[in-house]
């Protein structure tokens, strides 16, 4: 395994990241204890999950995933210091479910979520706390362009860094990061850690994978100055990478159970898929782990969160660690991309 650091702190996290938004929906608490075990037993240190999961979002799962972590916790104690455990408070939606109400990234419904997280991750404390999504109206989950709503009226950046403070103050939380944010986003929330003295942000989780390489557009080069690394999200396209779904969808894949997470399985998304399949096979590589090495090389990646159904799937993304993708796999790589930039983003 390789370690980086995590923004300009002192903690390391594996490059591999375990996600986990999978576990009570697609999977059972014993297949997220497996994974666990299975995870940290071949050095990855780092654990990612959120407050909304399982996803899909719904009612009935929501807030199952930590709960599935805090049992793992709870049965052996000693395991919490050897992880670090990062969650996510939910963003601005309709969500009325989560918080008896839609969700807001404001003090009150901030202290009340990281209250929820930490009671269901039966621990006292998260080393890494993110915005899940913006409280603004801005461009995200796909949406390149960008449209102005002079009349939204949403949480100041400073009130949310305020109260994330209060919570690393409080010792309840760690550090601090982003999640599906922007590059004015990212930097205004820079400019007031500085200016008023609160804490830093120290990564952004944002998707990134070979269909979708929007993050080099302003944020690679942010992650990169200002030590703000990107946790990748979706290395995989929610599994299109993998090659699985070229000749239909398999039983029990993702895709066929969820088909309305299309966001990856566009005509453009198959079509460049189907590329970059062909040239992984052509040199002798497994498609899903020349993905996932491309992600593992970028000089602006702290850690790419994997995500798998069954223990044969997480054995294969976490040994992509120990690829090292040759020059003409590069330059062939870059040259589908060159055809279609960013088919799905």
């Amino acid at each position: 395994m390789q370690y980086r650091p995590l923004g300009n702190t002192d903690i390391r996290v594996s490059v591999i990241c375990l996600g986990t938004m999978t576990w009570g929906q697609q999977n059972t608490e014993a297949d997220g204890h497996a994974q666990m075990d299975y995870a940290i037993d071949h050095g990855v240190n780092f654990i990612d999950t959120a407050e909304m999961y399982a996803v899909p979002a719904r009612a009935e799962t929501q807030g199952r995933t930590e709960e599935i972590i805090g049992t793992w916790l709870a049965a052996d104690p000693s395991r919490r210091e050897k992880i670090v455990l990062a969650t996510k408070v939910t963003g601005r939606s309709d969500m009325d479910w989560i918080r008896k109400g839609g969700t807001r990234v404001n003090r009150e419904q901030i202290m009340a979520a990281i209250d929820g997280s930490l009671k269901r991750l039966q621990t006292d404390y998260v080393d890494l706390y993110q915005v899940h999504w913006p409280d603004r109206k801005t461009n995200f989950f796909g949406q390149l362009g960008y449209s102005h709503d002079p009349d939204d009226v949403s949480t100041p950046i400073l009130e949310q860094l305020e109260a994330l403070a209060d919570l690393v103050k409080a010792g309840k939380v760690r550090h601090i990061g982003l999640s599906n944010e922007t590059p004015w986003g990212v930097m205004q929330f820079l400019r007031l850690a500085e200016t008023a003295g609160l804490p830093r942000v120290v990564s952004i989780q944002n998707p990134y994978n070979l269909l979708n390489r929007s993050f080099e557009i302003g944020l690679a080069e942010i992650a990169i100055r200002e030590r703000v690394g990107l946790l990748a999200y979706s290395p995989l396209a929610m599994g299109a990478l993998s090659g699985k779904y070229i000749d239909g969808n398999p039983p029990g894949a993702r895709h066929t159970l969820f088909p309305h997470l299309k966001r990856y399985f566009s005509d453009k998304g198959k079509r460049a898929t189907e590329k970059y399949v062909a040239l992984a096979r052509d040199h002798g590589l497994d498609p899903a782990q020349m993905a996932l090495a491309y992600v593992n090389s970028r000089p602006f990646v702290t850690a790419n969160i994997i995500g798998a159904t069954n223990l044969e799937q997480l054995a294969t993304d976490i040994a992509s660690i120990d690829i090292e993708l040759p020059e003409e796999v590069l330059e062939g790589i870059e040259r589908i991309h060159q055809e279609d930039p960013n088919p799905c983003p």
